[in-house]
This record gives structure tokens, sequence and C-alpha cells, in this order.
């Protein structure tokens, strides 16, 4: 007999924890190899864990609705034979992209030993007197105080110039007193507050003053309590006219990125007006003859995705994110699309390396992504790796938007409705008005990288290669 640890698998790039949404299995339950076992939830996209192994579900270690980072061990199952090698860890098989556990080998013997948990990192100087921390590799540590801090946690921390000692101050309302996101983004409001409104030092939210007999002696009268500013929503009165709706899983995630987004970056929001009248005539000349073609139906999408890159390439330092103080320039061009679903919730699938299709292509991407967002078929990779987002707000009659950036971005543009209003036009013999198919482009940008001159061009050369589409182009 042998048991086999089933470990939280990597579901994409940047993901580093998923909630578990149901056990499809039950301990004592016999199960056969890549048979479900459960079913989990990373960032938007909803998945199934199969087994590993024949055997038998002997022990389940995380329960329904809990966060579990990945690479921790979620479940054992027994074996009936010892020649059975365990799930390798996240590390050792970084390329792990779907719901698929890794093949298991029968030549190599079992390894039942469970991953062990980081050790606490030792300083190894005493504690530096500034809110930045220097660790071995410059970051937060995993464990400080006994506590344990999930890689989102220490990263938040590290690019808000958070200490170890302000992150052991903070009360943690997660497993076994932990700090949630929730909880430092909370703690980061309200230190930010305290800097900015009331003069409050960061370390003064975090750690309760002390004062000795011999202070208090020397001063008279005693000082006046330092004011504490909270920044908890104000209650809400309800009546019997009043319907709670408690937000699903997707919405709590979206709200917390938004809001994350809003805490990370400085938005601006520039706006331009594009005459696409050449454009609109266009696509009714072969939109029939398109779909006879291609047995696509095509639409504004991936004709905007198609001057976005475009822009991008004349414009590449808008295509980058920023990790503290370094600027990471994009090589490839990751275009997301934001999709509302039926439920009215949103989803970014991203077109990955955009720029190498041609405007049949981009229709292609553009429709397979919203058919499968809108019928949760999306893979986990495809909502990962993003560069640059556009949202087409116009799908909903709407004008104009200012966008939130799709962090870890920098840059997210929404195109408005296409409306057919008088414009004036230049020609030979004077200015005229005519009816021409206009609408607005706005652009959000993060200002830390993208000042008004970068997001402006950008913006204008977009509207430009709209405005100079060719009504001849063969399809």
């Amino acid at each position: 007999m042998a048991k086999i640890d089933l470990i939280m698998p990597k579901m994409g790039e940047s993901i580093i924890e998923a909630t578990i949404l149901n056990w499809v299995k039950n301990v004592g339950d016999p199960i056969e190899e890549d048979e479900t076992i459960l079913e989990i939830a990373t960032d938007k996209v909803d998945s199934e864990i199969p087994s590993p192994v024949d055997g038998v579900l002997v022990e389940i270690l995380r329960q329904v609705n809990d966060v579990v980072p990945v690479g921790e061990v979620i479940a054992r199952i027994e074996t009936e034979t010892d020649n059975v090698a365990a799930t390798p860890s996240v590390e050792e098989s970084p390329q792990v992209q779907n719901v698929a556990a890794t093949a298991v080998s029968t030549s190599t013997p079992v390894q039942i030993e469970t991953p062990a948990s980081q050790p606490a990192v030792q300083n190894a100087g005493p504690a530096p007197t500034t809110t930045s921390v220097q660790t071995g590799n410059g970051k937060i540590p995993a464990r400080s105080q006994g506590r344990f801090y999930s890689p989102l946690v220490r990263n938040i921390a590290t690019q808000e110039g958070i200490s170890v000692q302000e992150l052991d101050n903070i009360q943690g309302t997660g497993m076994k007193g932990r700090v949630s996101k929730k909880d430092l983004l909370n703690y980061i409001e309200a230190r930010n507050a305290g800097n900015q409104v009331l003069g409050v030092s960061p370390a003064a939210i975090s750690q309760p003053q002390v004062t000795t007999q011999a202070q208090i002696t020397q001063t008279s009268p005693a000082p006046a309590p330092t004011p504490q500013r909270t920044h908890t929503p104000p209650p809400v009165t309800t009546d019997g006219n009043v319907e709670i709706i408690e937000m699903d899983r997707m919405r709590k995630m979206i709200a917390d990125h938004m809001v994350m987004s809003k805490h990370t970056s400085p938005h601006v929001t520039s706006f331009v007006e594009a005459d696409v009248t050449k454009l609109v005539n266009w696509r009714n000349r072969i939109k029939d003859e398109f779909s006879a073609k291609y047995g696509e139906k095509i639409t504004y999408t991936p004709i905007f995705v198609e001057a976005v890159v475009k822009a991008i390439q004349d414009f590449p330092m808008v295509n980058v994110s920023v990790d503290g103080t370094r600027i990471l320039k994009k090589k490839n061009i990751n275009i997301g699309m934001a999709t509302a679903l039926p439920s009215g919730n949103l989803i970014v699938p991203v077109i990955k390396n955009a720029n190498g299709y041609n405007l049949i292509g981009l229709t292609q991407q553009v429709n397979s992504l919203a058919s499968r967002a809108r019928n949760n078929k999306l893979k986990p990779e495809e909502i990962q790796g993003g560069t640059f987002t556009l949202t087409n707000v116009g799908t909903f009659g709407n004008v104009m938007g200012t966008p939130i950036i799709n962090q870890p971005q920098v840059a997210i543009m929404a195109a408005g409705a296409i409306r057919k209003r008088p414009a004036v036009l230049e020609t030979p013999d004077g200015d005229v008005i005519a009816i021409r198919n206009m609408m607005f482009l706005s652009l959000s940008y993060d200002h830390r990288v993208v000042d008004g001159f970068l997001g402006g061009s950008f913006l204008r050369r977009v509207a430009d290669y709209l405005e100079a589409f060719d009504e001849n182009r063969n399809i």
C-alpha cells in the first residue's frame, strides 16, 4: 500500500491559488485514474481535477470554499501498489496548464513525504527601520512570527513597501489568523488615509502606542489620543422593501480586482472621436460574403483589435507592466477582450500573439473566445497573459466609458457606440456638413509609466487607423 499526495495544480502562468467548489468523491470512495475527484475555481474559470492513479480516497485535507495555494496537498489517495510515483509538486512541473494531473510512472518508488512548508526567513541583522524589507531574495518571507503569508499577499506588500513588522501586526481574518488580500488592502487604505489626511505614521495604524511610566510623569497634561480613521463602509439600513442579494463568487473576485487596480494605478483617461464611415460601409458591403466564405460573422471587434495591434507596434511602451520601479516591456502583443456573460459578470479572454493574425484570423479568434466564454468553456490559460485590454462599451449602446485597468497591464481602451451624426468635412470646394458614422474611443492608462503624450498619441493613432480603413479591401 502507498499513499499519494494530491496537490493543488498550477492552472495558469499567474495563478497562485484556487477555491474548492465541490468534492465529487468522498472519503472511502474508490477512484479510477483520470476520474474527477473535485471541482475548483481559479480566477474566473471553473475546472475539474482528475485522479492521477487508481485507488481509494482516504483523506480530504481541505474543504469546500477553502482558498488553497498552488502546490498545497488537498487530499491523499491510497493505492494497492508500492511502485507509484507521488504527484509532482508545482515547482517540479511548472508547465502544467490544465486540469489533467501529471502522468504517473509505475517504475519509480513512491515518495510519501508531504512537501514541507518553507521555513521562516531570518534576517541577518536587526530589523530595518524603514518600511522596505530586505530578505534573502528581496521579498517578504513566506513565514514570520509563525504565520504564513501567501504569494499574493507578499507581492502586494513588497509593491507597497510594507515591512514584515507591519504584516505581523495586521489583524488577519483568514484561516488560523492569516492575512488575506482583503485584510492587506484595507490596511493599505487605512495607512494611506492616515498619512495623507491625519498625518498618522504607518506604524501608528498597525502597532499600539506603548507609553512608559516615566513618559507619563514627564508629560502634563496627557496628550490627546491620536485620531484613528477606519474605512469600514457605513452601515446600510434595510426595510421590507429591500431585496438582499449575495454576491456570487465571480462578482466578489471582480470587485476585489477592480479595487486592487484603483489602489495600484493612478488612472488617467483620454478621449478621441473617430469618423469610421469607411469602416462601416466596408463591413455592410462584405458581411454576407464574409460569412458565406469563412463561416464566421464579422463584427467590429476584430477590426478594433487590428487597429490596436498596429498602434501598439508604433507605441510599444503602452505594452508594458510595472514591477516596483522596473518597467517590463512585453515583446508579445496579447490582446484581452472584455466579454459580458449571461449572468451579467465579465470575463477577459486573451488573443495571444494578436500581431500574428490577419483580419480573418482575428475574427475567428474573437468569435471562438467569445462563444466559449459565454458557455463557460474557456481554458485557464486563455484568460492569462494579456498585455493590453479592449472593451466594447458600444455593445450596450454607450457612447463612451472610463474603464478600469486590468492589472498588471497599464492601459485599457473602450470603444463606444457608432452613431450617425452631422459632421464637418473639408472638401476642395470648402467645408460641408455631412452625415457620418462617428464614435468615441477612450483610453485609461497608468500615469506612473504612461504620461499624457504617450497615452494621447497612442489613442489618436488607433483612431487614425480606423479612419483610414480601406473601403476597397478584399476578403
